[in-house]
Formats: structure tokens, sequence, C-alpha cells
């Protein structure tokens, strides 16, 4: 470890509401040179131009994926740095490139992400949002919503997220119905709570349905039009986990077959979403929200402070959370500046 820092110029992508610099742990970077970018840029040519300079990248979740095309356009980037799975990072290209990758896998639940799937619920089974617009515009109110008390809350997918979902729904006085791989059956078991007879059972009888799967080979495409047929006309399918869990254009057609009756969405394949066309936002019977999930003060306080934690061990020589050691054994390019 060295005993002064090395000065870095720092480079951090899609700040979409120029947040970072309000934050307090954005003095954790005081010394350094950092340019914030607060739009979605996915063209490489427009990315290598802005980061030509940049000795350091700061990543937020999966905004921007890097990977080779872009690597080999930077020749002065020696760390990405972030917090959390970075899936979108090609770990062999910054390898071959000598550029650390580091994120730490801190584990903290998504509180924020609980909280708002049972905002999405209440919206929407309740009709806030509408009856909130008609309301400014001189109409009183038009819909009736329903309750949750004595209705069937579903759990696909019980692990931390679903469980807390599940608690929340129990205090609501809601009927709990839980399916999932072995492992969410097993835990649902050993906390008392009622698993479905089926996976039918689960579309079939859920009045609310909420998805808390992790995306995977696996689970990629899981949820069917079949599936959705199965489901009543006065349900609610919830997705505040991955698009990617639904096939392509099944909830769509589902929700326009009137089955579930309604949808509250918080992801989308293509992210960040900004066509007013897209099928799925023109339906009257779809709430949906921009990945709004993990977007909370507090998380993001985790999530940048682990991320320039990790810039200043790297700038002090002793890089920490390195998910492509090798690179280590090696030198990484250029030395940074002094």
């Amino acid at each position: 470890m060295t005993d002064s820092p090395l000065s870095l110029r720092v480079s951090i992508l899609d700040d979409y509401q120029d947040v970072v610099r309000t934050l307090d742990c954005f003095a954790k970077l005081d010394g350094h040179d950092v340019t914030i970018w607060n739009d979605a840029v996915a063209d490489v040519d427009v990315l290598a131009e802005r980061l030509a300079d940049a000795d350091v990248l700061v990543l937020l979740r999966e905004r921007t994926k890097v990977g080779e095309a872009l690597l080999s356009r930077l020749p002065k980037l020696k760390l990405i740095s972030q917090n959390g799975h970075i899936p979108h990072v090609d770990l062999a290209a910054c390898t071959r490139h000598g550029v650390i990758a580091s994120s730490a896998l801190a584990a903290r639940p998504s509180y924020p992400t609980v909280e708002l799937t049972w905002g999405l619920i209440l919206a929407a089974l309740r009709n806030i949002p509408y009856e909130s617009a008609a309301l400014r515009e001189g109409r009183w109110q038009s819909t009736i919503g329903l309750g949750l008390r004595g209705r069937t809350l579903g759990i696909y997918g019980f692990g931390r997220l679903g469980s807390m979902v599940a608690q929340i729904g129990a205090a609501f006085g809601m009927e709990l119905l839980v399916w999932g791989r072995q492992g969410s059956l097993e835990r649902a078991s050993a906390a008392g709570l009622p698993v479905a007879a089926s996976r039918q059972a689960l579309f079939e009888q859920s009045d609310v349905l909420s998805l808390h799967l992790r995306l995977s080979a696996e689970t990629t495409g899981l949820i069917g039009p079949g599936d959705l047929a199965l489901m009543k006309r006065t349900a609610l399918l919830v997705n505040t986990s991955r698009a990617e869990l639904i096939q392509p254009g099944a909830l769509v057609a589902a929700l326009r077959a009137g089955r579930p009756g309604k949808a509250a969405v918080d992801v989308f394949e293509d992210e960040p979403l900004t066509d007013p066309a897209d099928p799925l936002l023109r339906l009257p019977n779809a709430l949906c929200t921009p990945h709004l999930g993990y977007v909370e003060r507090d998380n993001y306080e985790f999530a940048y402070g682990n991320a320039f934690d990790q810039i200043v061990a790297f700038a002090h020589g002793a890089p920490i959370n390195v998910h492509n050691p090798e690179v280590l054994k090696g030198t990484v390019r250029n030395e940074p500046r002094a």
C-alpha cells in the first residue's frame, strides 16, 4: 500500500437523477478528478470518446455493458468499480486489457424493492394513479378498487425479498401461497407458510401474484401465455424482479385478453425504456414504473459507498473486491497519475 494515494480520473456513468454528487459518500472521492454522466448511452463510439481519458469507471448495477469492443478503445482505463453482481462486465476482456474489476458482493437485502412492491400493489388495486390524475382534471371518483384482507397473495420465489413481501402481506390479513424451486418450498414450510399444491394452482388461486425469482438460464422465459391464462380476471401480477422471467410479448397479450386483469411492472426487457409507444405502456390495466425498486437514497449510499471505497483502496495500491485476480499477477497498464 502506498502512503500517498494516486490521483485518478474517475468517470461515473448513468447517474440519471444527477444525485451522486449529493450523497454523503461522494466525499470519499475528494482529491480525484471526477466526471459524472447523467444520460444513458449504449453506443460504443460515444462511450469510447467520452471515456478516453478515464482511469476509473464507476457503474451502477447493469446500466452499462462493458466488453471487448469498449475496453479495446480505453487504453488508460485501470479500474471498473461498482457494487453487486457484474454479469454486464466481461471479466476475461478486462483481464486481457489489464483492467481490474472490483465489486463488493455485500449482503444487504433490497428493502426499497420490497417497499416499492407494496406501493405498486396498493396503487394498482385501488386505482390510485388513475384517480389522482382524474382529480387534478376536475373529475371525482369513478372506479372501485379491491382490498387486500382475505385475498390470496401468491409468492413465486421465497428468498429474502419474497419472504419480506410475504410478511407484509400477512400483516394486511392476506392468505399466503408460496411456490418456487425446492429451496423456496422448504423455506416456506419451515416458516409455517402454505405451499401451493402445484405451479398451476399458484396461478389459478392468487389474487395478487408477486414474482421474486433471480434471472438465470433456468428462469429466463419461465412464465408463458399458458400460465398467465390461468389467472383470475380480477388478479394482479406484480413484477419487480426481471422482465425476462416472462416470455416476450406474453404479458401484453395476457392483459389484452383480461387474464390477469392487471399488472404492475417495474422492469423491462430493454432499459431505459423511453418509447411512449411501447405496447405495455399503452395498456390501461398496466401500472408501469421505470425500475425504481432499488432507487432510494440509503441504497445509493450503500452501493456507491462500496464502489468509492474500492477506488480509494486502488489509489493506495491495495485493490479490494477484485473479480479477476489474474490481472494482479501482471502489471495494470499505465501507472495512474500521481
